[in-house]
């Protein structure tokens, strides 16, 4: 036989290194667990004892920041900058890099330099941010490892506010990098760029419908169309669904506002030539562009000639100063649908005298009429918007104090508590979108706390699914939720369905007054109180594991605490404890993957808490769904034990979407299940794991595994250790 294949080359030509053959393409039903492996060790080029948050703390902040000042007006011939400052391009790749970040399951963001990645790094919204990334470079080379480029990106944007006059309310290091694109992360359906929105939608006129978590309108955006809704200019209907998308990162009308007029206070868009003479992105250009993307024949060394959204023109007179510029012109004069020189829709005055035109971005004897975006007119034409711009036009330092604020918000929201924050400039004034949380008291008697719990009479089956319910809000994506805190007393976590309500509250009920006595926190005691029955299940099935445990938590109050962003943190399914509060369109081992993830567990850590959770009887209300044991509420391998005897068959329940274990000699049904049970059976990775819990020589190792599971879930908002 011919060795040769493929014309002769003797190569699969693509089979073992293109993107596009995974597994699930052969069989797309089939679970993919890469989301809970792709940012392990095998992706991170680092040392393994390297820790960022130990690294970036012998940073010289005042040298980097002065860097990236000087990089301001360091104009480079290969992409020359405005006005001769690169401050509107570096705000917009920090914009663009946290603008991404959406409140409703926490991903998406700055917080890990996922810009410098596919997809982000070729969204048609970001084009031409390749360069800038490409101006920090050396300064990202000269400082190295403590400075991450996800620092950086954002602390450009800052760098260039303050160049260009504005007082920033602050800036905390400490994000650390990702190595690889972020695959755990659905920015929507669409295959291609740009599609029908209302595809995204159930009602394109309510705005609200928007698919969650999304909150970008258009596959490849940020936030809206700036020429309008699916592209047809109408500020009003824009001004909806600029409401909505902003909403679903926690902004308020007037933090929307200020990011708006304050982000356009500075600038130019860039649309100045033919759009079709622009090449592919940087994934899609080849190895000679050397990642740069969507080259421009027509540059001819001019910033005026850049080339990014199709529209053109600045926004103010003084584009490269912080100042009132941008209300004067919306405010001050009459606007018109216009079209770009790109073909796009923009807005641009009527009958404005030359001289108040802005000048050339690179040609300063030209003048140019300046531009407002659908969604710039949103904020004349909305009577919300138009009412809180006449509040900053009133006062301009409320106005540079807001938008301040804002900006903080946006680049710093998904870094979680201010633990996280390193450097000078970490404003002292903590913040309610931060999650604070006091701190808590670490001189109590930790054994005499214990004794007490266990002299309470509560299950150790109700005193873990507390501490679990407490633990498992958790979301790596953004760092929000978690133990800390003790929020599961407070609304609107205490009122949800999947913590029930009356179980919580009797729980409580013993717990609370243990934790005044002996002067620790209710959050301590919730968490030690599911240890300690924990250690009581270790016991009971004859194993000797202690149960780590660290004090130190907090409790947070009500006013510490902001109850409309938490409602997005609400589990409406969790797979370890076999719930979900209605049918989804995806599978219950679906969304287990998913809260597997933000949890931060690898594949062998889910597999092992969901085995130990369904025999320690922690089912939600009570289900026997996956209990597959006749020895509950003692820590045992057993769940994995009967899930792979070949003695059992497994038939599925028409009427609920169940199944049913039954002894394959008499039928006699034994155990009922959900998919979430079997898929660590059917699943040829998770079935791997399980055989190993299963075995004769490993019930030792599965209780030792679980505790350390528990306890990484337990700990996933301890910053402070």
């Amino acid at each position: 036989m011919d060795g040769d294949i493929g014309g002769g080359c003797p190569f699969a030509h693509g089979g073992n290194t293109a993107m596009n053959k995974p597994v699930t393409k052969w069989w797309p039903n089939s679970l993919n667990l890469d989301i809970l492996h792709q940012h392990g060790a095998r992706t991170n080029p680092m040392d393994p004892d390297y820790n960022h948050r130990e690294a970036v703390k012998a940073l010289d902040f005042e040298a980097v920041k002065a860097d990236v000042k000087a990089l301001m007006t360091d104009s480079q011939d290969w992409w020359p900058a405005d006005w001769g400052h690169y401050g509107g391009l570096m705000i917009r790749l920090a914009w663009h890099s946290a603008g991404s970040y959406r409140m409703g399951d926490g991903r998406g963001g700055a917080g890990s330099g996922n810009i410098r990645f596919a997809p982000l790094n070729s969204w048609p919204d970001n084009a031409s941010l390749d360069k800038a990334r490409r101006l920090l470079w050396p300064v990202k080379k000269k400082h190295g490892n403590a400075l991450s480029w996800a620092d950086l990106i954002i602390l450009a944007g800052n760098m260039a506010y303050e160049s260009m006059g504005l007082k920033t309310f602050g800036f905390g290091f400490g994000r650390a990098d990702i190595w690889g694109p972020e695959t755990d992360v659905n920015w929507g359906f669409e295959d291609e760029w740009l599609a029908d929105s209302g595809n995204r939608y159930d009602d394109l006129d309510d705005p609200s419908t928007l698919y969650n978590p999304l909150g970008a309108v258009h596959m490849g955006l940020i936030y809206v169309n700036p020429e309008g809704v699916n592209g047809n200019p109408d500020p009003a209907r824009t001004a909806k669904h600029v409401r909505e998308t902003f909403s679903r990162m926690a902004m308020n009308d007037e933090e929307t506002a200020a990011l708006t007029c304050g982000g356009h206070t500075v600038g130019k868009a860039h649309g100045g030539g033919d759009h079709g003479n622009i090449g592919a992105e940087p994934e899609g250009a080849g190895v000679e562009a050397q990642g740069f993307g969507w080259a421009n024949p027509g540059h001819s060394g001019k910033a005026a000639n850049a080339f990014t959204s199709g529209i053109e023109g600045a926004w103010t007179k003084n584009p490269t100063q912080w100042d009132m510029g941008y209300f004067e012109y919306l405010f001050n004069y009459e606007w018109q649908l216009t079209k770009s020189p790109a073909g796009a829709n923009q807005w641009e005055p009527v009958n404005m005298p030359e001289d108040e035109k802005p000048v050339d971005a690179t040609d300063p004897s030209i003048r140019h009429n300046p531009m407002m975006t659908d969604a710039d007119m949103a904020m004349k034409v909305d009577p919300i918007y138009n009412e809180i711009c006449q509040k900053f036009m009133a006062d301009p330092a409320y106005f540079a104090d807001t938008f301040a604020r804002a900006w903080f918000k946006l680049t710093h929201r998904d870094m979680g508590p201010r633990a996280n924050y390193q450097g000078p400039d970490v404003p002292e004034e903590e913040l309610i979108w931060q999650d604070p949380v006091p701190a808590g008291s670490v001189s109590y008697d930790v054994e005499a706390v214990k004794a007490k719990i266990a002299d309470s009479g509560l299950s150790a089956a109700d005193m873990i699914a507390t501490a679990w319910d407490s633990a498992r809000t958790f979301r790596g994506s953004d760092k929000r939720g978690g133990a800390n805190g003790a929020r599961i007393r407070l609304a609107p976590q205490k009122d949800w369905a999947g913590n029930e309500p009356d179980r919580l509250a009797r729980v409580l009920g013993a717990l609370e007054p243990i934790a005044v006595e002996a002067g620790a926190s209710v959050a301590d005691v919730i968490v030690l109180a599911g240890n300690v029955g924990l250690e009581q299940s270790i016991k009971a099935a004859g194993h000797s594991v202690s149960v780590p445990f660290t004090p130190g938590r907090g409790d947070a109050t009500d006013a510490m605490t902001d109850a409309d962003s938490f409602a997005v943190l609400e589990p409406l399914a969790d797979g370890f404890r076999n719930f979900q509060k209605e049918q989804y369109a995806v599978g219950p081992e679906e969304l287990m993957l998913d809260r597997s993830q933000l949890l931060g567990l690898t594949a062998a850590e889910m597999t092992v808490l969901v085995g130990g959770m369904r025999v320690l009887g922690t089912n939600h209300g009570g289900s026997k769904h996956g209990v597959f044991t006749d020895r509950e509420g003692q820590l045992t391998n057993d769940f994995f034990v009967n899930l792979t005897d070949m003695n059992n068959s497994w038939h599925p329940v028409e009427a609920d979407g169940s199944y049913e274990i039954r002894d394959r000699s008499s039928g006699t049904v034994k155990w009922t299940a959900t998919s979430a049970d079997l898929v660590f059976g059917s699943n040829s990775i998770l079935r791997a794991y399980a055989e190993v819990y299963a075995q004769d020589d490993n019930a030792g190792k599965f209780a030792r595994d679980f505790v350390a599971a528990w306890t990484k879930v337990m700990n996933a908002d301890r910053f402070d250790l």
